[in-house]
């Protein structure tokens, strides 16, 4: 098997040397050559996916965050090779969306199993993304946020409570499947997987691999509302909420007043008035856990705690 390993290099200590040294340990003889390669600017890790598809590569490791994850994961569309995950990011939504484990070593014997799960992805206007899309609040955060110097959950909490003060919700014509509906709405996401990242489900009974979308619509709210809210969308019940309207689709127009920001997977990016969303059904392979136990959830929870406090304990206490 010919594998590429795509880095990013500020995806954290060891990334330059350890990683590397146990990508070529994990892959041992099952692979004939094992190639590194660290992205050096924003959409660099694409060009280094698509030289390596045409070179043959069987197996792509996106060494990363969601960034550089879906950089690579678009560049490899209707291809034969696999994707692998080794998460470094803050979100990483689609690897908690495929129950890919932080932690390197874990990720890696993921990989040496080599199951494969076919994922579907989105369009929004000429865009791809894996996870999520949205218009309203959650962009508008994910512009502030974007221009935040320090990453991390008590950032995204600060950039979500100093943007929540200032904003007002729109009205939106939404075009679900040929139905027309018109919302005023503080939010409206387009899920194809069921969470953002960090574990924040927004769309609960999203699956990446049902041809279909979730539509999550959040009506203006009051003050008091926003704890309950916010234990919802932790605690994967968000879709019980009153301000929550759910629907299934496999295609969505989204049209509001004037053109604006829109988030593909957390990236803000400027959108037309009007935002044409669609499923494109199992186009990207990924090596995933070849079970779900219940053994297996109660440890990732526990890991998930464990990364959270390892990586924000000493920013809290500064």
């Amino acid at each position: 098997m010919k594998v590429q390993a795509i880095i990013n290099p500020i995806s954290g200590v060891g990334s330059k040397r350890k990683i590397p040294k146990l990508i070529e340990e994990m892959c041992g003889e099952n692979a004939d050559e094992v190639t590194v390669a660290f992205t050096e600017y924003v959409g660099h890790a694409s060009i280094l996916t698509q030289e390596a598809v045409q070179a043959g590569a069987e197996c792509i490791l996106a060494v990363g965050g969601d960034g550089t994850v879906n950089e690579i994961a678009r560049a490899m569309l209707h291809t034969d090779a696999v994707l692998g995950i080794i998460p470094k990011g803050s979100g990483n939504g689609l690897a908690r969306e495929l129950h890919i484990p932080m932690e390197v070593r874990r990720a890696l014997n993921v990989i040496r199993e080599r199951h494969i799960t076919t994922i579907d992805c989105c369009r929004a206007n000429d865009r791809v993304f894996f996870c999520t899309c949205g218009v309203g609040f959650d962009a508008a955060v994910s512009q502030k946020f974007a221009h935040e110097k320090r990453r991390g959950s008590l950032t995204y909490l600060k950039s979500t409570i100093e943007e929540y003060l200032s904003y007002h919700p729109e009205q939106y014509d939404l075009i679900v499947d040929g139905q027309l509906m018109k919302e005023k709405a503080f939010l409206v996401a387009c899920a194809n997987a069921s969470q953002y990242g960090n574990n924040a489900y927004i769309a609960p009974h999203a699956n990446i691999q049902d041809g279909e979308m979730d539509i999550t619509i959040l009506s203006p709210f009051l003050p008091i509302d926003i704890a309950p809210l916010a234990i919802q969308l932790f605690s994967r019940r968000i879709d019980r909420n009153s301000k929550i309207k759910t629907l299934k689709a496999k295609q969505v127009s989204i049209i509001r007043h004037k053109p604006g920001i829109m988030h593909l997977d957390g990236e803000p990016v400027m959108a037309d008035s009007r935002i044409d969303v669609s499923v494109i059904p199992h186009v990207l392979k990924v090596y995933t856990p070849t079970e779900i136990s219940l053994r297996r959830e109660v440890r990732y929870l526990f890991d998930e705690v464990t990364h959270f406090f390892d990586r924000r304990l000493p920013y809290i206490f500064r």
